[in-house]
């Protein structure tokens, strides 16, 4: 029988992570299943004899040795953090959850052994999630250019709204004058999304969401398209810049840059261990029907 091997990521800067995941390595160890840890996990706990995920070859290439799993051990951010270093790898992802409101980092710490022991007798199921990906006008680039949760285009600091010329497949949809938009997933429905009253979305569901942050207009609701069409942004700003925030890494661009945004052409793999999970976070989380 081949023996697992998996991949540990987490925010070494956390007591809680690292306490959860010395947890891990010895309850893996009983189970005789082979490790890896992230570069800043193997540092912050010393663990030299463990081999780094993912390694970078000569040709400073992502390793893409064969891992049955990754573990990201902390709250969605260290999810998504998880997500950009796995990469194109089609490495399924489990979120083991040492934060607070966690949609991605489901686990909670003290299910974590009924759950490792679902995974090693192979009781799971595996959800495709889509990505964003955004590419700029040909001067500029993005180096994570790949979003499980959203695309935001935001003013800058403390300026003045911003215009954003948004077309979609080419037609002009609508010029939003606001502090920024939001172009999420229906992962990314539960994020950024959220906390300015844009819809949630089953996961599976195969649109693009598109929510204004305070928008000018009182008229203009958040707007769902479908998954494959491009949309793309120009945006004009009164000191000549904006930030793009692309899963919470960001970056500024000029005015005279353009914005394409549409579906990646790979997905994430999730790890499901129950039915249902995203409706029992909604009532767990969001404290529906209570």
């Amino acid at each position: 029988m081949k023996r697992m091997k998996i991949a540990i990521f987490g925010n070494a800067m956390k007591s809680e992570t690292l306490r959860e995941v010395k947890h891990l390595l010895a309850f893996m160890q009983l189970r005789n299943v082979e490790v890896l840890l992230s570069q800043e996990l193997r540092q912050e706990l010393n663990l030299r004899h463990y081999e780094v995920y993912p390694r970078e070859d000569e040709n400073n290439l992502k390793d893409t040795e064969p891992l049955d799993f990754a573990l990201s051990v902390g709250g969605d951010g260290t999810f998504l953090t998880t997500v950009a270093a796995i990469g194109r790898n089609n490495l399924p992802i489990l979120g083991i959850n040492c934060g607070h409101l966690g949609f991605l980092a489901e686990v909670q710490t003290q299910d974590v052994d009924q759950i490792m022991d679902q995974l090693i007798r192979g009781d799971y199921t595996i959800e495709q999630r889509p990505l964003l990906t955004v590419t700029p006008s040909e001067r500029d680039h993005i180096p994570a250019p790949n979003a499980l949760n959203e695309v935001a285009v935001l003013k800058q600091g403390l300026s003045s709204m911003i215009s954003i010329e948004t077309r979609l497949n080419g037609e002009l949809l609508h010029t939003y004058e606001a502090d920024g938009l939001i172009i999420a997933t229906a992962t990314g429905s539960t994020a950024y999304n959220l906390s300015v009253g844009g819809p949630l979305m089953m996961p599976q569901t195969r649109g693009i969401l598109l929510s204004p942050i305070a928008s000018h207009s009182l008229n203009v609701r958040p707007l769902v398209v479908p998954d494959d069409w491009q949309i793309d942004l120009s945006v004009k700003s009164r000191n000549g810049s904006y930030m793009v925030s692309v899963d919470g890494r960001s970056q500024i661009f000029n005015d005279d840059t353009t914005l394409h945004v549409k579906k990646a052409p790979y997905t994430v793999k999730v790890v499901q261990t129950g039915e249902n999970d995203f409706i029992h976070s909604l009532k767990a989380k969001l404290s529906w029907g209570i």
